[in-house]
């Protein structure tokens, strides 16, 4: 995997008091409603917005940190923290602790540290705000100093560290990823993904398909193996289809023309069916060729028909070779295809806060010779149930 992050923890956030989630290149989050799944999604989709500058505005959009904590009237405060591997038996870890203040929020704490794992186990902070004292370290000529130049208060100290700081930069690059969560594509008949799309560069095709066309046509002019990839992907799931099209409907537009060996005109997006938009939205994006160092996708198995979900969970471990997702299901025909090491099964404990266990780590290598993980996630052995 080209980046990622190995664990996540988070105390303070809705059910997430004391969470501890080991990560590994395809993380498939499974539970009943309300145990946490989502909550994880959207903290990485924070920590991204916060790497990005738009802390802020997220909060204010989610209606408040006030909103966001731990329902147990114990706690003010978000503690959040991600490691990250590097080379040579290092690690990056960044903290970022967030407080109520007043009707607003404060970022109480915040430091990246690059922790050495051998005999002498040496910490390097990269970073280090406490109270409003910030500090970066300079690792062109390895010495520490605080900015002289106006902080923004209500953004992180992460998002305005100096460009030219390679190994805080690189962090900040991989959490920042643009896109927010991939939810229920909108398939109504004036929805972006069924009408004519303007020719643009992009890397993703859009949280609401507003870019697969762009995204398919520079796929197909730059990178054919791919597009090709995505072709078999269809005839995999759609017998009679025979090719994809993206023909020029006016100066900088282009739309979508599906050829169907049985049907002797094409069809557009606006007569395809929503599973089948959805799952080339989904399949354009796994084969995207410059995908950011994140993927959150929440239900992804919405519309699409269970045969599907075979080739859409190949799909998602390929992809994981060059990003890591971290998806959220309630699809046990989905969680079929995978192996116990890529599922994490969500429950709630005693407290009502979550608790997450990999199903390789349960003792399920009896039931396994006998039974598939839907159906012990069915039968309750390896818990995520009512």
């Amino acid at each position: 995997m080209s980046a990622g992050f190995e664990r996540l923890r988070v105390d303070g956030y809705r059910r997430l008091k004391n969470l501890d989630l080991p990560l590994r290149p395809l993380n498939v989050l499974i539970g009943a409603n309300g145990v946490g799944k989502t909550s994880v999604l959207e903290v990485f989709d924070l920590l991204a917005a916060s790497a990005d500058g738009r802390l802020e505005s997220t909060l204010s959009r989610t209606g408040g940190i006030s909103s966001l904590l731990t329902l147990d009237g114990q706690t003010d405060r978000i503690h959040f923290q991600l490691e990250q591997p590097a080379p040579d038996n290092v690690s990056i870890e960044y903290y970022i602790c967030l407080s109520s203040a007043g009707i607003g929020y404060a970022i109480e704490s915040e430091a990246l540290i690059e922790q050495t794992h051998d005999q002498n186990n040496t910490s390097l902070h990269l970073i280090r705000s406490e109270h409003g004292q910030l500090t970066y370290y300079n690792t062109n000529n390895n010495i520490s100093f605080s900015p002289n130049w106006p902080i923004k208060r209500g953004e992180t100290a992460l998002f305005q560290v100096p460009r030219m700081f390679n190994k805080q930069e690189r962090f900040r690059q991989i959490l920042a990823f643009p896109e927010t969560i991939y939810h229920m594509l909108d398939v109504s008949p004036r929805a972006p993904v069924r009408l004519p799309q303007s020719i643009q560069p992009v890397k993703t095709p859009g949280t609401n398909g507003e870019y697969l066309l762009s995204c398919l046509y520079s796929i197909r002019e730059n990178h054919p193996d791919r597009f090709a990839a995505i072709e078999d992907a269809l005839r995999a799931v759609f017998p009679t289809f025979e090719r994809l099209t993206l023909p020029l409907v006016a100066t900088g537009s282009v739309t979508l023309a599906w050829k169907d060996k049985t049907l002797s005109k094409p069809i557009y997006p606006h007569q395809l069916s929503e599973g089948t938009l959805r799952f080339l939205w989904l399949t354009t994006l796994l084969q995207s060729p410059e995908l950011p160092g994140v993927i959150l996708i929440d239900e992804p198995e919405v519309s699409l028909h269970p045969e599907m979900l075979r080739l859409l969970a190949d799909l998602m471990r390929e992809a994981s070779q060059y990003t890591q997702l971290i998806i959220a299901t309630h699809s046990d025909r989905f969680v079929r295809f995978l192996d116990p090491d890529e599922l994490v099964v969500c429950d709630l404990d005693e407290t009502g806060s979550t608790i997450v266990q990999r199903a390789s780590n349960l003792d399920i290598d009896a039931w396994m010779a006998d039974y598939t993980l839907d159906q012990l996630w069915s039968m309750g052995v390896i818990g995520g149930r009512l």
